[in-house]
């Protein structure tokens, strides 16, 4: 008899026995045996298309147990972040501010390298709305606005995260289970662009999910709308495109396998239809172009992405070390993937495919580590009767729902209200950031132009505009010579003479501990052509001694 049969028999057997339920309770709660006897059928390789398949009690509607849990989940990491404020002290999202600021205040695209000493460089911001959106914030809110932002990111993490698993069609407590410890695993949010394709992936996986389930083609077209704005929020749109290219082979490789011969090939994409699924990749691809910088966008990707001087010198572009508990939480969460997708009873093609790949990047490139745990969110249900026990999950009542999203945009307003002031703000700014340097700097000022060390380029585009940087967190507007000749002068492998930017400086502002601020007071030789004129915990500040070239 063939698989199909068994289990359409297995079916049948159960809409008899579920028959016999008693008469006093039209809604009784399935029996263990019938509750895993659900959780096979939704590991058929029909999945959810199983003809004469049991009628499944809904889920209980949210308890007021459930509501508080909702609301924990998704508020939790935004409370934290409330009282640590770690979003002033990041590097990287100052010049996104700044750039917001220069859009609001010129009503234009930069198109070339603002804020910089290569002025001249052609620079793409492929973050345009995403700086819009935090330069607003900032005119409205002050230094408030970089927690409240990176707070509304976290809680819309812990939300879509909690709705992912809950398309996987895991129980509720296995989405919240899931949910949390993906939270745990990304840690490393930030009130920048990255973060928000960090919340558009899980919503394209949500997407792709139920498109896999149903066929409703709407959802595909969906894609385009979320494209069309995250082509303007962050240049890690292609990594959704290639996600989406990725699935759709996947599930071209099954529709193409699957034979009466081979029944360990799922059958879980027979009838979508796969020629209306490229069209929604191909219009997809076609609405990153409706961005200022049209077709100029995508090209950039490599460069800003994945450079040569990124693998290099920033850590975050390198494999994975292993020395934080939040690094072994993601492998244990990849095993478990894995684990799962060797637990179905038939291969499926698509999800092994972005699975592999997934895991491939985040072990090799540790800043892409959040990919491959929406993946495992994703591919873990299934994988797992005791988690993945219901084909349709119906929604709580309006109500319900409601309360959850009061009681979470309650958390979020009163913790944005008791965020501390602006003043609070800008000292806890300065034991990270050069703020008294600045300002001497400023006070006296200091002649044109200004070396400063990577590391607060970012900041210094914000905090000191006048004075345009040497170098900052934009990788794409320097490129790989004139950063790697920066880093190899800054950390001693090269002359002084072999940076440009250094050669033509008057000013330098460098971290007090660095190499090059310890050279420059301890050898006569670099004494006798720079002059230490100001030195704090943070910052030591030079002057190029006349004649000294």
């Amino acid at each position: 008899m063939s698989q199909n049969g068994v289990i359409l028999i297995t079916a049948s057997q159960f809409v008899a026995h579920a028959g016999q339920a008693p008469k006093s309770s039209d809604k009784a709660e399935p029996s263990a045996r019938e509750h895993k006897l659900q959780c096979r059928l939704l590991q058929s390789p029909l999945n959810s298309v199983v003809p004469n398949a049991p009628e499944v009690t809904s889920p209980k509607p949210l308890s007021a147990a459930r509501i508080v849990a909702l609301t924990v989940l998704f508020t939790s990491a935004a409370v934290y972040e409330a009282v640590h404020i770690s979003a002033v002290t990041m590097a990287g999202v100052w010049v996104h501010l700044q750039t917001g600021l220069w859009i609001v205040q010129n009503h234009a695209f930069p198109r070339s390298g603002i804020f910089s000493q290569y002025s001249s460089l052609s620079w793409t911001d492929a973050s345009w709305l995403f700086d819009l959106i935090l330069g607003v914030a900032y005119q409205t809110f002050g230094l408030r606005a970089l927690p409240i932002v990176l707070m509304a990111l976290k809680i819309a993490l812990g939300i879509v995260t909690f709705l992912l698993a809950r398309a996987a069609r895991a129980s509720f407590w296995s989405a919240v289970a899931l949910s949390a410890i993906a939270q745990y695993v990304i840690t490393n949010l930030q009130p920048m662009p990255s973060a928000v394709s960090v919340v558009f992936v899980a919503v394209e996986l949500i997407l792709l999910l139920g498109y896999r389930r149903t066929g409703a083609v709407h959802k595909l077209f969906l894609l385009l709308v979320l494209f069309l704005f995250w082509a303007n929020l962050d240049i890690q749109c292609v990594l959704g495109l290639l996600l989406l290219v990725l699935y759709w082979i996947g599930l071209a490789i099954e529709q193409t396998l699957r034979t009466e011969t081979r029944p360990w090939i799922t059958g879980s994409a027979e009838g979508l239809d796969l020629r209306k699924m490229a069209l929604a990749a191909m219009l997809s691809l076609g609405v990153t172009f409706v961005t200022p910088y049209t077709i100029h966008l995508l090209p950039t990707a490599p460069g800003a992405l994945y450079s040569e001087t990124s693998f290099q010198y920033f850590g975050e572009m390198s494999a994975m070390s292993f020395r934080r508990p939040q690094d072994f939480a993601l492998m244990l969460l990849v095993m478990a993937g894995f684990l799962s997708l060797g637990r179905r009873r038939a291969l499926d093609p698509a999800s092994v495919l972005v699975f592999i790949a997934a895991a491939a990047l985040a072990f090799r490139v540790q800043r892409d580590a959040w990919l491959v745990v929406l993946l495992a969110i994703a591919i873990i249900p299934a994988g797992f009767p005791e988690m993945n026990c219901l084909p349709l999950l119906t929604m709580a009542p309006t109500w319900q729902r409601t309360a959850v999203a009061v009681l979470t945009a309650l958390v979020f307003v009163v913790t944005g209200v008791l965020l501390p002031t602006q003043q609070v703000l800008m000292s806890k700014i300065g034991q990270e950031y050069p703020v008294k340097a600045c300002d001497y700097i400023r006070a006296n000022h200091l002649p044109q132009p200004l070396y400063n060390a990577y590391v607060w380029g970012s900041f210094l585009t914000w905090y000191l505009p006048e004075d345009p940087v040497v170098v900052d967190s934009r990788v794409e507007l320097y490129g790989d010579e004139i950063l790697n000749k920066h880093f190899d002068v800054a950390s001693g492998k090269e002359k002084l003479e072999e940076d440009p930017g250094l050669l033509r400086c008057q000013t330098l502002l460098l971290e007090k501990q660095s190499a090059m601020a310890r050279a420059l007071v301890n050898f006569p030789a670099l004494r006798a052509q720079f002059q230490l004129v100001y030195s704090d915990q943070v910052a030591s500040v030079f002057l190029r001694v006349a004649g000294s070239r």
